[in-house]
């Protein structure tokens, strides 16, 4: 298994890596790259199933996501790095902090699922969708949860989700809907920054906010007037969020 990957940044400076939302590529971090990369060795990829990398046959678990992350870090020859990670992305944040706690110093996690298997029905139900009907089945839906009205520079996402593997985004759907990471919180040891976004509706800040009491010494912030992408559509707030808590 082979994610596609690319590396932005001094070869000397320390490696953070960036993991994506459900559907997106690693392309959706562009707001955040020449900023980070000034003061990183960066690491952008696409999730199994997603982009440039493979797509095996579904269903995924969070273990194999997670698993991908850490053989990327093994391919690399990077003993510990720092990771940041949108949705899909912070759930596997949440799996790699407990899951492979020598391997990362820090985690930023932006509106992490937790425990996305409380709505397991709705992810095998989304799986199912399409891969009958594929992802511009979905498409509208998500970029109505993903930004607010007044965000309209929307067109390279929905590219995104649109270009999206069918099998890859159904199978980390069904990742998602057996994915519980709720019982390892209080073992994580690194330091995390945890972002919700006010509007959100994909992940509501009501399901994030808790962690900060779960996660020991978390950091929690909440990014008013934005909704689930609030990396795309808000960096001015973020970037320098990330910056502070990652150096």
């Amino acid at each position: 298994m082979e994610l596609n990957y690319e590396v932005t940044g001094s070869d000397d400076a320390p490696v953070v890596l960036l993991g994506s939302s459900l559907g997106a590529t690693q392309a959706m971090w562009a707001p955040q790259l020449e900023v980070l990369a000034q003061r990183f060795r960066v690491v952008t990829f696409d999730h199994r199933g997603h982009g440039g990398s493979d797509v095996p046959l579904g269903p995924y678990t969070i273990e194999d996501l997670g698993g991908d992350v850490v053989e990327l870090l093994n391919t690399l020859l990077v003993e510990q790095a720092s990771y940041v990670g949108i949705s899909l992305g912070g759930a596997v944040g949440l799996w790699l902090a407990q899951n492979a706690p020598d391997r990362f110093n820090r985690f930023a996690l932006i509106c992490p699922p937790a425990n996305p298997a409380e709505n397991k029905q709705m992810w095998a139900d989304r799986a199912a969708q399409v891969r009958a009907e594929g992802t511009q089945a979905i498409t509208d839906a998500t970029l109505g949860r993903w930004f607010l009205p007044e965000f309209t520079e929307t067109a390279a996402i929905r590219q995104m989700l649109l270009d999206s593997p069918d099998e890859g985004y159904a199978a980390c759907c069904e990742a998602l809907g057996s994915t519980n990471l709720l019982p390892g919180l209080s073992d994580i040891t690194a330091p995390v920054l945890l972002v919700t976004a006010e509007s959100d509706t994909s992940i509501p800040p009501e399901t994030v906010v808790p962690l900060a009491g779960q996660i020991p010494g978390a950091h929690l912030e909440i990014i008013p007037n934005a909704a689930h992408l609030v990396t795309y559509s808000h960096p001015e707030i973020i970037n320098p969020l990330l910056l502070t808590h990652l150096t």
